[in-house]
């Protein structure tokens, strides 16, 4: 093998241990996060902040614009 080879094969490895650290780090802030959601959720109705507005529409796979307060009251319930 010569050197780009070698290069190569530890930049490959030295990748997929960052990537195994990185996964356990985000896990963690998505259930960080999810727990604000929540929180801000059960504060308040709508319209909430567009951050929460984001998320609610990933979450509910609809346009932050047609969701209405049963949607999040059936959210909350799950």
């Amino acid at each position: 093998m010569g050197q780009r080879r070698d290069r190569l094969d530890k930049r490959l490895a030295v990748a997929k241990v960052t990537r195994q650290k990185n996964s356990l780090k985000k896990g963690m802030e998505r259930i960080r996060r999810e727990k604000q959601m929540f929180s801000f959720l059960k504060a308040g109705k709508l319209p909430y902040t567009p951050g929460v507005m984001s998320w609610l529409s990933e979450r509910l796979d609809k346009k932050a614009g047609q969701i209405t307060q049963a949607d999040i009251k059936a959210l909350l319930k799950q």
